[in-house]
């Protein structure tokens, strides 16, 4: 056999055998297509109160899946035009900020203790720390308020606050020390030679290179004391310390709900934390994946 008919012979086998692209194409079509359904599940409610925000009730109780028929701006206009919207808004902005600081700053300090130092019952107190993952916040509002009672902080905004932040501290203790044992430990040993103690090396080292897990875990927080209904319901009792999530009740009535103001209501209060996340979605996706930016 001639080595012409040999390479003919590996040429017909290759030319039989499957491309390894197939597959790979297939597979970045089918995980296309599930990001795609994925991304319709999120944004189809969200595009559907947006549009149902500029109906009439009428249009809105006969076709809720359909386009405005015609196109209400007045639902909007109102909304934005009165002092309700504002001064919730204002509210629930105030509680997120002051939650998220907090949160912050505690959980960042402990996360560093626990991730440099030893010392005793070190495991046992991070153990205790993360029970706080097991109990959702509807479980403990009889104790909650017992205590906020007792320290005299019922209808007030620290009423809200404190419980939020000691609520996130269990997960962000958990996020930021497994950031912060990622940071190479050279780092530490050079810093202690040149002189630089822990409080340097936390603040001037550490955090500058835990950027993406901070936004993370700000943004966790944020959401969270946006998204808060029970707490503040039973906590609050002024109206004028309600935030977005008891603002609702101003368009409720006794028998009868303007639900396409709810509706406006609800997009105008959502954009706040969709604009926080996007702001922060390049540190939130290296947060999440590796957790700090190595050295």
């Amino acid at each position: 056999m001639t080595e012409t008919s040999i390479a003919i012979d590996h040429a017909a086998a290759a030319a039989h055998e499957p491309s390894g692209r197939r597959p790979g194409a297939l597979a970045s079509i089918a995980l296309f297509a599930a990001l795609v359904v994925l991304a319709g599940v999120v944004l189809v409610p969200i595009l559907a109160t947006a549009l149902n925000g500029f109906k009439d009730l009428g249009d809105l109780q006969t076709h809720p899946f359909a386009l405005p028929r015609v196109w209400v701006w007045k639902n909007y206009w109102d909304i934005l035009t009165g002092h309700r919207y504002w001064q919730v808004l204002g509210n629930s902005l105030l509680m997120a900020l002051f939650t998220v600081a907090l949160t912050l700053a505690l959980s960042s300090m402990a996360a560093f203790t626990f991730a440099h130092l030893r010392f005793f019952a070190d495991r046992f107190l991070l153990s205790y720390l993360q029970l706080g993952l097991l109990f959702p916040l509807a479980t403990a509002i009889p104790p909650i308020f017992i205590k906020v009672r007792d320290l005299g902080l019922l209808d007030s905004y620290w009423g809200v606050i404190l419980p939020q932040v000691a609520f996130s501290l269990a997960m962000s203790i958990l996020l930021l020390r497994n950031a912060f044992k990622q940071l190479p430990a050279e780092l530490l040993d050079a810093a202690m030679m040149d002189g630089c103690g822990y409080f340097r090396f936390f603040f001037y080292v550490t955090l500058p290179l835990s950027g993406p897990i901070l936004s993370t875990v700000a943004v966790i927080s944020f959401v969270a004391s946006w998204n808060g209904y029970l707490l503040p319901l039973v906590v609050l009792d002024s109206e004028w310390r309600y935030p977005w999530t008891l603002g609702l009740m101003a368009y409720q009535g006794q028998y009868s709900t303007s639900w396409q103001l709810v509706l406006s209501f609800i997009t105008l209060t959502i954009l706040p934390a969709i604009l926080m996340f996007l702001m922060a979605q390049r540190y939130i996706v290296s947060g999440l994946t590796a957790g700090a930016v190595k050295a």
